[in-house]
């Protein structure tokens, strides 16, 4: 796919980065719902398998302390996770060694806590010469202050932000691309609220498409009107 820019996310030119979407991780997040967290690091994973973007999965101290990482993510990423001691994966062999293995640059990052799994790597990334996009709402932080702070100060190094709904957008861009079309809609549809209701509404009101759900509204009409009669 190109691009009218190298600036923009393509398919082809970044490597989408989890880290440590773990339970105890979880726990500490408190600067965006947890479900709301959760949704939208899903949303991310099935935007990385419906384009076949390359991934990396980490998680840190798994037996220890973390736990697993949620299920969900393990079965749209399916992979093993890479493991870890350190919370700076920039400092774990493994970690390099599957970043460099993807032969990509740009490097689309989220991360449980923003303020430490998610900073401490992406600084370093930039660093070396790699382009960071940082997920904002797929990350989480353990205040809020905590979790914008470590944003602006990633910011200041040179990284990207971009949110899961934006990151979808921008890889499929233009809707005339048909391969993708319905893959990303489901994604729209799945995830993301009330942009997903509407399209709903669109397609059955406005261009009389057939209702998605197994079992669909039936519109009875109202007790005692004329059409019940």
């Amino acid at each position: 796919m190109s691009a009218a820019t190298e600036k923009l996310l393509t398919p082809d030119n970044c490597t989408f980065v989890f880290i440590d979407h773990q339970p105890q991780m979880s726990f500490g997040v408190a600067n965006i719902d947890r479900q709301l967290l959760k949704n939208n690091t899903l949303a991310m994973a099935e935007t990385a398998k419906h384009f076949n973007v390359p991934t990396v999965l980490t998680a840190v101290e798994t037996d220890a302390f973390s736990g697993y990482i949620w299920p969900e993510l393990m079965d749209i990423i399916g992979k093993d996770p890479i493991e870890r001691t350190s919370m700076n994966s920039w400092e774990d062999k493994g970690f390099i060694d599957a970043i460099k293995k993807t032969g990509k640059k740009k490097l689309v990052m989220a991360a449980l806590w923003t303020e430490a799994c998610l900073l401490f790597p992406a600084i370093c990334a930039l660093d070396e010469g790699y382009e960071v996009i940082i997920v904002a709402d797929a990350s989480g932080g353990t205040s809020v202050e905590a979790h914008d702070s470590a944003v602006r100060r990633m910011e200041k190094h040179g990284a990207d932000s971009i949110t899961s709904c934006q990151l979808l957008l921008e890889l499929q861009r233009d809707w005339s691309r048909k391969e993708t079309y319905d893959g990303t809609i489901a994604i729209v549809q799945k995830y993301f609220g009330a942009y997903g209701m509407g399209v709903d509404y669109a397609y059955t009101h406005v261009h009389k498409a057939s209702q998605r759900a197994k079992f669909p509204h039936k519109v009875n009409p109202p007790a005692g009107s004329k059409e019940a009669a």
